[in-house]
Formats: structure tokens, C-alpha cells, sequence
């Protein structure tokens, strides 16, 4: 017997959808095979690595835990919708770059959706407390120190250019 189906809306990256899925359809798959948004990524598949986090209104989640349908109403932010319209990198996009934050790249997405939301409410962090908040994202290449740097150029970045 095929699961329940479920009439769905919610806004991604600024776009509006409206469907029908599967009741138990999980947010990361809804993301990937329905939308077509491929940069959430799925690591562990049990919430531990970070690869799949989400931002469902402004907040980060795992999108590997979560069924599509808890969103429905929701605003999520992933990875594709980061950068501006124009192509332009976030200051937090910029940085891992120009601070080489990435190897693999398999971590790098739910790594910047989880720091897109600690740096809305910590605009001057410690070190300490960017490894606090990196704590819950795992990454097998770096060894998280240019990442950390990242972060760090980032936050004086954003400072910088605040009215």
C-alpha cells in the first residue's frame, strides 16, 4: 500500500512550490529528487555529519530527519540560494574561498548554511565559539582550521559592511 499523499507549500530559496508528495518522503529527498536542488548533500543519513542541514526559517536543521511535510508553510534556505541573484558569493562563500575552507566539498554545503545562521546572531565570535558551532558539522578533509579562519574573515567582513 502506497504512504498517504500530502498537498504541500512552502518557499525555497524564494520560490514558491505547491504539491502533493509522500507522507514519509524525507526533506533531504524532497530537496534533491523533487526540486532538484542537489547541493544538500547526504552523509550519515542519521543527523550526526551536518551534510544535509537546511535553513527552515532561518533556523538550522537536518533535513535528513525530517519528513517534507513538517515544512509545509515553511521558508527553507539551501545551499543554492546562498549566493545572490547575480551570482555574487555571501561574504561567508567568499571567504572559505579565499581561506581555502574546503577540500572534498562534500561537508562545505550544510557548513555554510549552519554558519549562515550562527553569524546572524553572532556578529563577533570567538574562535572558541566557531568551533562550538562547527562542533555539530563533520569534515574528514581540513581538519577545520581554514574553516575556522573563514568564518572569523567573515564575521569582520559582514561587521564592515553594516550601516
Amino acid at each position: 500500500m502506497p504512504d498517504a499523499a500530502h498537498d504541500v507549500a512552502l518557499t525555497v530559496n524564494g520560490t514558491s512550490y505547491r504539491g502533493t508528495i509522500e507522507a514519509r518522503m524525507l526533506l533531504s529527498d524532497f530537496l534533491r529528487h523533487e526540486l532538484k536542488l542537489a547541493g544538500t548533500h547526504v552523509g550519515c543519513e542519521h543527523g550526526v555529519c551536518g551534510a544535509c542541514t537546511v535553513l527552515l526559517d532561518g533556523a538550522p536543521v537536518r533535513s535528513c530527519l525530517m519528513f517534507a511535510v513538517q515544512a509545509n508553510g515553511s521558508t527553507l534556505s539551501t545551499i543554492e540560494g546562498l549566493a545572490s541573484a547575480s551570482g555574487d558569493l555571501s561574504p561567508l562563500q567568499a571567504a572559505m574561498h579565499e581561506h581555502h575552507g574546503l577540500q572534498c566539498g562534500y561537508c562545505t554545503p550544510g557548513i555554510l548554511m549552519t554558519m549562515t545562521a550562527f553569524l546572524r546572531e553572532h556578529t563577533s565570535p570567538s574562535e572558541d565559539e566557531v568551533r562550538e558551532a562547527l562542533s555539530g558539522n563533520l569534515c574528514r578533509c581540513t581538519g577545520y582550521q581554514n574553516i575556522v579562519d573563514a568564518v572569523l574573515k567573515a564575521a569582520e567582513t559582514m561587521r564592515a559592511a553594516a550601516p
